[in-house]
């Protein structure tokens, strides 16, 4: 059995969402008054049908009947408006804090560092951000609101049953035990079901998704038939989860209004007797059948507002613990005095970058690794050098650009930047001083010209037009239909690999970053254009400090600094000439790489 399905009620969750309630108080306070007020009235209305029978039914008498309605339109109609004021506020507050919410998680996401985002899927993040999020806010709004309306109720019921004939009023409180027992039973099942069927359901979902996005797979391995089995087997156990689940739902109903017809009848039995020797009036029978049917709602409420709180426990914790979770690279509260911080940086305390990097006696270990990278490695960048890694899939080329680019921190030693410890100086001046282009490029929904101002949003057309034709881009744009303004589709799906690329090294490009980072930039490129962005780069670069990791080893002959990793180490580097001369891996990789690539050209 799973062992979720059986979570006790753990409060340690709910007071710490009070500070994102807290900028809502005048709200919530009228909310709880007017819900407050909306009980009594409902607790009241019946004994203006007591009076009625009493009175002008019993009587026979018609006096005080247009003041008895006016005041009865009243009580309707202020209950009316309170009912409404406290939905409306209820509605206000689910929405409002369901957007701070995902306001404050979004806003702590960008300050998470890179391991964050390796170790958690996309998916996992994005249910924290919206899932989370509007399931904790709905349960804020709509609990409080009900919970006031259903507690004050029952309280008001009591009291006014007490006070008008307490022995008929313990007919009716006989059954209220029962009742909260036999929900606590019913609601305890349903949770237990309920989870199941979300299990289920995520399962199904998981499912759909891969069959949606492994439909060329499927198709090319002629695994139809298979799929459609697993999904059936999937949907048939959601079925029966979901069918017991409404078994015990539909139990629930109707032992619940089974208590309410047993406390009916005994209000009817122990009230008829008391009313036929004329010591209860009709009237106030009548009362007492209303507060024995009323009185069913709220109980089962109280009992369910319990189970929800168990589930959405789970919400309250997974939203915490995003908002608990602390970035493995930090700046330090000095830095952010004088620089500030990721979302509210004082660019004015900025030093300019020259793009001097050192790396002085590092040693790096991956935060969820169990092995040193690096051990007391030293080595000397000075400003305009063209550095290249280079090493076979998996060799762990990116660690120096990681360190560099400060995704992660030494375990030990210093990386320096123009002679100053990267920890002395805050992230995002570093990062807005370097120029990434990721062998995966991504490009946000838009257009092209939004997204290559992305890198400098005050750049001007003919900026733009410049870095876009230093990278061989123009020719992109010149077949889009609408050129700059073409949207590029959601993560640029309207358009190639390599054409995502080079619109991604434009955009870098036009940052004008004083270290550039090309990760494999040109691999998803043809030949062709990988010539005529080698050229470019070779311009832009003048005067820069860059890294290349570099799939195809031929461009990257003219570097200043060779570096080659193997199984996460760095075992050699030098310039082209000198690792040749060397004969060791680079000369190994180099010439198996070329007679491959001359063996490809003359196959072609």
């Amino acid at each position: 059995m799973n062992e979720k399905t059986h979570t006790p009620v753990r409060w340690f969750g709910i007071p710490r969402l009070v500070p994102y309630m807290r900028p809502y108080g005048r709200l919530i306070r009228i909310m709880v008054l007017m819900g407050l007020y909306g009980s009594a009235m409902d607790a009241v209305i019946p004994l203006f049908q007591q009076y009625a029978i009493d009175h002008f039914i019993a009587d026979s008498v018609l006096d005080g009947l247009w003041v008895f309605i006016g005041l009865y339109v009243l009580v309707i109609a202020t209950q009316v408006a309170s009912n409404y004021i406290s939905a409306f506020g209820a509605c206000k507050i689910e929405l409002w804090v369901g957007r701070d919410l995902k306001r404050e998680s979004f806003n702590h996401l960008q300050t998470l560092s890179f391991s964050y985002f390796n170790q958690n899927s996309v998916g996992y993040i994005h249910a924290r951000v919206m899932s989370d999020t509007d399931r904790i806010a709905s349960t804020l709004a709509w609990a409080m609101m009900e919970g006031v309306w259903h507690s004050a109720y029952l309280i008001c019921a009591v009291v006014m049953m007490l006070v008008i004939n307490w022995k008929l009023a313990l007919c009716v409180l006989v059954v209220v035990p029962v009742v909260a027992l036999t929900s606590m039973y019913f609601q305890k099942k349903l949770v237990f079901f309920h989870r199941q069927v979300r299990e289920k359901n995520s399962r199904i979902t998981s499912a759909f998704n891969e069959g949606i996005t492994g439909a060329p797979t499927t198709k090319t391995l002629g695994i139809e038939d298979k799929m459609e089995r697993e999904f059936r087997e999937l949907t048939g156990d959601m079925r029966a989860v979901s069918v017991r689940t409404m078994h015990f739902r539909a139990m629930f109903m109707s032992t619940t209004a089974l208590a309410a017809s047993v406390a009916l009848a005994l209000v009817l039995w122990r009230g008829g007797i008391v009313t036929r020797e004329g010591l209860v009036l009709i009237g106030t029978l009548t009362v007492f059948m209303n507060y024995a049917q009323g009185m069913m709602e709220p109980i089962q409420w109280l009992v369910q507002a319990l189970s929800n709180m168990v589930n959405v426990q789970v919400n309250v914790e997974r939203f915490t613990h995003l908002m608990e979770t602390e970035s493995d690279v930090r700046d330090t509260p000095e830095v952010i005095e004088k620089y500030g911080d990721t979302l509210s940086p004082k660019k004015e305390n900025w030093e300019p970058l020259y793009g001097d990097v050192e790396f002085e006696d590092v040693t790096f270990r991956y935060p969820d690794g169990d092995e040193d990278i690096l051990e007391h490695f030293d080595l000397k960048i000075p400003r305009g050098t063209n550095v290249a890694i280079v090493g076979e899939t998996e060799a762990g080329k990116s660690t120096l650009v990681n360190l560099v680019c400060r995704f992660f921190e030494p375990t030990a030693g210093r990386v320096l930047i123009d002679g100053r410890d990267a920890r002395e100086r805050s992230q995002l001046w570093l990062h807005s001083n370097i120029g990434y282009v990721l062998q995966t490029p991504h490009l946000f929904s838009g257009t092209v010209l939004e997204n290559l101002r992305y890198g400098r949003p005050d750049a001007t057309m003919a900026e733009i037009e410049e870095a876009v034709k230093a990278v061989s881009a123009d020719g992109i744009i010149d077949r889009l239909p609408q050129g700059y303004d073409s949207d590029v589709g959601e993560g640029g799906n309207s358009l190639s690999t390599g054409e995502k690329q080079l619109l991604s090294f434009a955009r870098a490009l036009l940052a004008d970053p004083r270290i550039f980072v090309l990760d494999e930039a040109t691999s998803s490129v043809d030949t062709v254009t990988e010539r005529l962005i080698q050229e470019a780069i070779e311009k832009v670069m003048a005067g820069r400090t860059s890294f290349v990791i570099a799939h195809r080893l031929s461009t990257i002959r003219r570097a200043d600094l060779i570096l080659v990793v193997k199984d996460g180490k760095i075992v050699e580097q030098g310039s082209h000439a000198q690792l040749m001369a060397a004969r060791g891996v680079y000369h190994g990789l180099y010439t198996r790489q070329y007679r491959e690539e001359k063996l490809r050209s003359s196959v072609e």
